[in-house]
């Protein structure tokens, strides 16, 4: 179903009270949640609109570099602009905490990612904070594709 962006909230950083509906929507998408803690709700930004979270992104700080991390949309409403939005908005927060480069893993949106600039990168070429990370070293298949993009 289309959104408009009348539909939607802004963008804003996730709230205690919608965690749970957070965790949802990435366990929902099969995405990691094994490693995120109620003390990492501020390095996640969501968009609420019809009554619930539609859309989260996270950002995971290693000084110069950081992980984007478990971005979802609910799919209700992919194809809508959300995705997109929220890394624009990601990103705006990154360089604001002076990130220079962004890593991220996929499974299946390598595609997406590459429209938005970011290129695939070998595993061996990730920086050690990120291959250290337990989303890095542990949660995604060694087959997920590692992309980065310099911002």
């Amino acid at each position: 179903m289309p959104v408009s962006d009348t539909d939607l909230t802004i963008i804003r950083p996730l709230e205690l009270d919608r965690w749970s509906d957070a965790l949802t929507l990435l366990s929902n998408a099969g995405l990691p949640t094994a490693d995120i803690e109620q003390n990492q709700i501020g390095e996640f930004l969501v968009v609420l609109g019809q009554g619930r979270v539609l859309g989260m992104i996270g950002l995971q700080c290693f000084g110069p570099c950081a992980l984007l991390r478990s971005l979802v949309v609910d799919e209700n409403v992919r194809g809508s602009g959300l995705g997109a939005r929220l890394v624009a908005d990601l990103e705006a927060k990154a360089l604001a905490q002076d990130v220079q480069e962004l890593w991220l893993l996929t499974i299946d949106a390598n595609a997406f990612f590459e429209r938005l600039g970011y290129r695939v990168a070998n595993r061996e070429s990730a920086p050690i904070s990120i291959a250290a990370s337990r989303e890095f070293a542990e949660l995604c298949p060694a087959d997920a594709f590692l992309m980065t993009k310099r911002l």
